[in-house]
């Protein structure tokens, strides 16, 4: 079910900043780079919109954000909706890898109108994001606060360090 929400073109610019790779990026591009980012719906249900100030950017990492997941699940409001993107960096058995993972964030503590309007207008930011390769719904912090679970979602059992930190 459509919910008639649009996707402004701000959330869309963030996404293929996010997606895009620079090879020749300098390190002040690569410091303002973002790490992750939350988007929430306006104030008047008909928009997904960047929200204002919940973001972590690259060059934030190890300055001001010893733990850029730990980070992360601290911003998720405990009792309403949000989509987010979060960029994680992870190892193999094999390789260091860089994914985007879609997040779609339902706390059981949200109320069901949030929870209603937040999953039918999904598709509508799902279909901006082409490439994901990782979407996760998670529905509580008892789903995300531990980082194995990601790793899970990222690479099963291969995965042996998320953000620097072993699993």
């Amino acid at each position: 079910m459509a919910s008639g929400v649009t996707v402004t073109e701000d959330v869309v610019t963030v996404f293929n900043e996010m997606k895009v790779r620079k090879a020749q990026a300098g390190e002040e591009e690569k410091r303002k780079r973002k790490k992750a980012v939350l988007f929430c719906l306006s104030d008047d249900k008909k928009n997904i919109i960047l929200e204002e100030g919940q973001e972590i950017l690259q060059g934030d990492v190890g300055t001001t954000v010893q733990d850029p997941y730990l980070h992360f699940v601290k911003m998720l409001p405990p009792e309403d909706c949000r989509y987010a993107l979060y960029d994680a960096t992870y190892e193999t058995k094999e390789t260091k890898k860089e994914d985007l993972v879609f997040i779609f964030w339902a706390p059981d503590k949200a109320p069901l109108k949030s929870k209603m309007i937040y999953a039918s207008s999904k598709d509508a930011i799902k279909k901006k994001f082409t490439g994901i390769k990782h979407e996760w719904q998670v529905n509580g912090l008892e789903d995300i606060k531990d980082r194995r679970t990601l790793a899970e979602k990222l690479g099963g059992q291969s995965v042996v360090s998320l953000e620097g930190s072993p699993i």
